[in-house]
């Protein structure tokens, strides 16, 4: 069992409390993320959904403008800009005070998201791996960056799975990232352990099951298992049909130290967190 750690996280000057677990909305406005009803491509649909999130309890937003599903196909980084101009404008417009993350494994559109659309977080599915300029970068804006665990790239990342010991070979990833981010003076890091990315079905569970080995870092953890194919090859379903599984999943990465949720599915997510609260309380 774990031992609680309380962070905060510096959004533009103002302390976000991390000592209960947050609910992190995901905004896609693409029109090819993996689960179909997340897609949301026109001004009403973005405000729509932006209005769920908070109306549900959600408190950040990720708003992502290229899909990283596996043999996603590549989108230039000028259309992933435009994308999120658009995004970004309405989500303002909607929740002006909500925290948002761009995700987005380009330096040159972390940068632009940041100093020109307003975004508090960088949220980097490649851990710098995909652009050599993303540490230097985001430790230039003092904005929070969440690296995740991956290896290749969207398309390529199910073909390097091949690993001896799952959790210490990403820990190790952690630990040598973190350094270099230090060392650059980055200052409020979230390691994400990447679920669904460059990892077998197996694999996922495995590093499930010894999440709590990551708090070693002393960093807040973001899991994000909403829908993925980690439930539904292993149930047997589709993505729109993983809700149940979701919710199951998303309790065990709480009670294994999870500090962030990014999920789909917000009020079900909220609720999770209410009912694990409660067990570790009572």
């Amino acid at each position: 069992m774990f031992i609680p750690q309380s962070y905060t996280l510096n959004i533009r000057g103002r302390l976000m409390n991390l000592s209960e677990p947050h609910v992190m909305g995901i905004l896609n406005v693409t029109p090819d993320s993996f689960y179909e009803a997340s897609r949301k491509n026109t001004e009403e649909d973005i405000r729509q959904r932006v209005e769920q999130i908070v109306a549900e309890g959600g408190t950040m937003i990720d708003v992502g403008a290229y899909s990283s599903r596996p043999g996603a196909e590549d989108v230039s980084a000028e259309e992933e800009m435009r994308r999120l101009r658009m995004g970004m404008g309405i989500v303002r417009a909607v929740a002006p005070e909500i925290p948002v993350s761009i995700d987005t494994f380009r330096a040159d559109v972390a940068r632009m998201a940041v100093e020109e659309l307003g975004a508090d977080i960088v949220n980097d599915i490649s851990g710098g791996e995909l652009d050599g300029r993303m540490f230097e970068t985001v430790a230039k804006l003092g904005v929070p960056y969440i690296l995740m665990h991956m290896r290749g790239n969207p398309k390529t990342m199910q073909q390097q799975t091949e690993y001896e010991n799952v959790t210490v070979e990403v820990m190790q990833y952690f630990a040598q990232k973190v350094q270099q981010l230090r060392d650059l003076g980055q200052k409020d890091i979230i390691i994400d352990p990447g679920y669904g990315f460059a990892k077998t079905l197996e694999q996922n569970y495995e590093l499930l099951r010894q999440q709590e080995e990551l708090k070693a870092f002393g960093l807040p953890i973001l899991v994000g298992v909403s829908r993925k194919s980690m439930i539904y090859r292993l149930l047997g379903s589709s993505p729109a049909e993983s809700l149940n599984g979701t919710t199951v999943l998303n309790t065990i990465a709480l009670m294994k130290g999870a500090d962030i949720l990014r999920v789909h599915d917000v009020k079900e997510a909220v609720e999770c967190v209410r009912l694990v609260k409660e067990m570790k309380t009572s």
